[in-house]
């Protein structure tokens, strides 16, 4: 065997460990914030809303409403 291969040094180290994904806490929505956004909802699905437009605009408004806004900031912010 070569000499260079005697040598003590690892050319193929460790994997390098990636950083550990930080587990989102969850904050849930209370009872009167669900009840808010259903009425919201209601009204948007009135006003000609399509299912798809409605779930896009369900989630956006649920996870500004988890942010601690109220419907009405929530919707003046997405419609920006």
């Amino acid at each position: 065997m070569p000499e260079h291969y005697d040598d003590e040094t690892d050319v193929e180290s460790e994997p390098v460990a990636e950083p550990a994904k930080k587990k989102r806490e969850g904050v849930k929505m209370t009872d009167k914030q669900k009840d808010q956004l259903k009425k919201h909802m209601a009204k948007m699905e009135k006003d000609g809303m399509s299912k798809s437009e409605m779930k896009s605009h369900r989630m956006k408004m649920m996870g500004r409403m988890r942010k601690g806004m109220s419907v009405a900031k929530a919707h003046k912010d997405i419609s920006k």
